[in-house]
């Protein structure tokens, strides 16, 4: 998998959804998995060429685990020549051990989705962009019609009114096995999570079945992201074709 082929797959998202105007600040939210770690690459190579000039921050949420090793992720963004910072937060006390959450993820999702905003808004940034794939937005597509029994997924972009802010998500069009292969070929340096429920989730459940339901529907994958576009989904109206 070459570089330049995850950038036509974000040019190409960022323009249908006209994701970036002249003089943004992009924070971009750095897990330490291999999604936001191509999109920070994607987004620096693009500043390169794009014909709307903007900046770039990049931002971890650490949420006060021990075993949580940056080291190779400030060098990533050292040679990029992107500014790092990284907000200490003990989200995994409050959610693990204060208040023993039987369904960490939700609580954890939006504390730290709030320390992220919060830390975005104070580098001077008026956009966010989330490292979510491809795959990503079929599976929550998938979780929210079984489970919550509506038809929903994550937006291309997305207005926090309350922040004065846009999420915008230009991995859309990249799917998640691309993803690795650049990774793997490349070796970025992904830290594995140290939460304890990773990989023992509902999106994990959905991802098997659909991964298992591919073996005999090849075309699986494209045909729930074909269904999400022509849908009437909130915010998944294209804006532009390029």
């Amino acid at each position: 998998m070459q570089l330049q082929h995850l950038l036509s797959y974000v040019r190409r998202a960022i323009d249908d959804y006209q994701m970036i105007q002249i003089g943004d600040k992009i924070a971009v939210g750095i897990s330490g998995g291999k999604d936001s770690l191509i999109l920070l690459l994607a987004l620096r190579h693009l500043q390169y060429f794009y014909p709307h000039p903007f900046k770039l921050e990049a931002i971890t949420v650490s949420l006060g685990f021990d075993n949580f090793d940056l080291n190779g992720v400030k060098n990533f963004c050292s040679d990029l020549g992107i500014n790092y910072t990284i907000y200490e937060t003990e989200i995994a006390k409050i959610v693990f051990d204060e208040r023993k959450e039987s369904n960490p993820c939700s609580l954890c999702s939006k504390m730290r989705k709030g320390a992220l905003y919060d830390m975005a808004k104070d580098l001077g940034c008026n956009k966010i962009a989330l490292g979510h794939n491809k795959d990503d937005i079929n599976e929550t597509f998938l979780m929210s019609l079984f489970y919550e029994g509506r038809v929903h997924t994550m937006a291309p972009v997305t207005y926090l009114d309350k922040m004065d802010m846009h999420l915008i998500r230009p991995l859309i069009y990249t799917p998640e096995k691309d993803v690795r292969g650049y990774v793997t070929k490349n070796a970025l340096p992904v830290v594995k999570s140290p939460c304890p429920a990773d990989g023992n989730t509902k999106r994990e459940e959905i991802k098997n079945l659909i991964y298992t339901m591919q073996r005999e529907t090849h075309k699986l994958p494209e045909n729930i992201f074909g269904a999400i576009q022509r849908s009437k989904i909130e915010g998944w109206e294209t804006k532009r074709r390029s």
